[in-house]
Order: structure tokens, then sequence, then C-alpha cells
């Protein structure tokens, strides 16, 4: 089941990735609740192996394309993002002290926090991120840019749970006479 797992959330995180537009150094994030992957109501029965595999398979699909991933905690922790180090310090983000768990913090926060290679956790990463990943009603919206575009892919669940994306376009500014740019929307 894991392997499935894996799977379908590398497939997932490419298609995300291609219809976003993405580009090194982008931020991406993600919420992803194990007890919705494995059938389960949301906080009811965290799962530390389902999340790791889903970590893993998120973690080297964007580090082959040079996306930065932002993994939310649950509503325990606020939805407290863990990043990397350098992520934190590339977009003047502020560092909280906390560690987070599987009961506080989420499965899937808790894989990012112990696999990445120097992990921190910040409150917000001020509506920064172009893409976002909803594995399993984690509610991500409060982390992207303000033009948030539902992105519909062929993959729409990871093991039991509901699969929703979600990419970032710059505002329509300038009325009826303005011209767009087609690659930006």
């Amino acid at each position: 089941m894991l392997e499935q797992i894996e799977a379908q959330t590398r497939k997932a995180v490419a298609a995300l990735c291609d219809t976003a537009k993405l580009r090194v150094g982008d931020l991406m994030v993600v919420g992803c609740s194990s007890s919705e992957v494995l059938g389960q109501q949301i906080g009811t029965d965290s799962n530390f192996d389902t999340a790791q595999a889903i970590f893993h398979a998120v973690e080297s699909e964007l580090e082959m394309r040079g996306i930065f991933l932002a993994a939310q905690c649950c509503e325990h922790l606020n939805r407290a993002l863990v990043v990397e180090r350098e992520v934190a310090d590339l977009l003047g983000l502020e560092i909280v002290n906390v560690v987070p768990q599987p009961k506080a913090g989420g499965s899937f926060a808790t894989a990012a926090y112990q696999g990445f290679r120097d992990a921190v956790a910040v409150e917000s990463v001020k509506q920064q991120a172009k893409a976002g990943m909803d594995i399993g009603g984690t509610l991500i919206g409060m982390h992207l840019k303000a033009v948030a575009v539902p992105v519909r892919l062929e993959i729409d669940h990871i093991g039991e749970a509901i699969l929703l994306c979600a990419r970032t376009r710059p505002k329509f500014v300038g009325g009826e006479r303005a011209h767009y740019n087609p690659d930006l929307m």
C-alpha cells in the first residue's frame, strides 16, 4: 500500500509542478492528513509510516526540480510550517520554537522535520507559496499567494484522501483596455 501511495504522490506532485509552471526557487506548500489517506477521519489515526512515504515522494520530486517545500502542521500548531532553514533565511521568515509530533503538528510535518537537512518551523510563509497540495482537507489556502486558481489533476486521491491542488497567478490590473500576458495566467 505504501508503494501505491508514494507513486500517486509523485505523479500528483509532478503534474502540479508542470501545470503551475513552477520554476527553480518557487515554494510549494503541502498539507497532509495521514488519517484521511488511510480512510479515517482527519486527526483520528495519524500514521507516521504513511506520512513518511508521502514526504519522501514530495521532497524528492521537488528537490529534482529545485522547488522548495513548506510542510504544513495541523491546527494544534496553528498550521505552522516546516521548511529548510535555507528557505526561512531566503524568504525572511520568522522561525518559531516548536518540534512537530504525530499528535501535535501531524505525522506529515513530523516526517518533514525529521527528513529535512536543517529543519525549522515558521509561523507563516507570508503567502509566498506559488502552488499548494491539500491531501485530506488540511486547508492550506492561507499560505498561497493572493490569487489562487484550482488545479484539477488526473489523480484526485492519495490513498483514500481527497486531493485538492491550486496554483497562483498574478493579479489582473488595468481594466477593460488592458492586455494580459498569457504566460502568467
